[in-house]
């Protein structure tokens, strides 16, 4: 879950893929969706995992709107996406971290039960869009990252509902804060890789074209 960015593509643009254009906007739809019913349930649970979550719906959200927006353009382009996304997951680590401290410093424990619920549905709506994105996944950087992406996002799904469980088990808020801030440093992780492999790609794609 360290990266979501990865492989090498040509550096000639791709021709626009009506399955693929089809597919991340399904996935948008279903992102968007599923980041305001997380942070609906975040609010009423008091959960700051689902917040965390939420904010991984909301940046894929806007990773699959960037997508559709560089779908067919010049491979360049398709690296500045990428450099983008990975920028924008570093801020909503950052967002995420401080939120944690600021719950921590409280004594409210969440509701185990809702955190269990939304994460098994998210976990089952980040399995279908995997799932539409799995033919795509060996394609350019900005295909394998949106694919590597969201099959991570499953992963913190099930970190959330262990959460759930821990909070259920222990009737304390340590199990909430202890995933989230785990999945705060991943997302930050993550972003540092796909950064470096966008420059690395725009790099090299600036020394083949001077």
């Amino acid at each position: 879950m360290s990266s979501c960015c990865s492989g090498s593509f040509s550096s000639q643009p791709s021709p626009p893929d009506n399955r693929y254009r089809k597919v991340l906007w399904v996935a948008l739809l279903i992102n968007v969706l599923m980041f305001g019913v997380e942070l609906v349930s975040s609010m009423r649970s008091g959960s700051v995992s689902l917040l965390a979550d939420s904010v991984d719906f909301l940046s894929d959200a806007g990773n699959y709107a960037v997508s559709l927006f560089v779908l067919g353009m010049a491979t360049i382009w398709r690296s500045r996406a990428a450099y983008v996304k990975g920028v924008v997951m570093g801020m909503f680590g950052v967002l995420v971290l401080v939120r944690v401290l600021w719950i921590g410093m409280g004594s409210r424990v969440p509701e185990a039960e809702t955190m269990g619920l939304v994460s098994i549905v998210a976990f089952a709506a980040n399995g279908l869009v995997a799932l539409l994105l799995y033919a795509f996944r060996n394609g350019d950087a900005n295909m394998r990252s949106v694919w590597l992406c969201t099959r991570n996002d499953m992963i913190a799904n099930l970190a959330v509902l262990l959460a759930a469980v821990g909070v259920f088990g222990t009737k304390a808020g340590w199990p909430d804060i202890a995933v989230a801030s785990i999945m705060a440093f991943l997302g930050l992780s993550a972003a540092r890789d796909i950064i470096g492999r966008a420059r690395s790609e725009m790099r090299s794609l600036s020394t083949s074209t001077s």
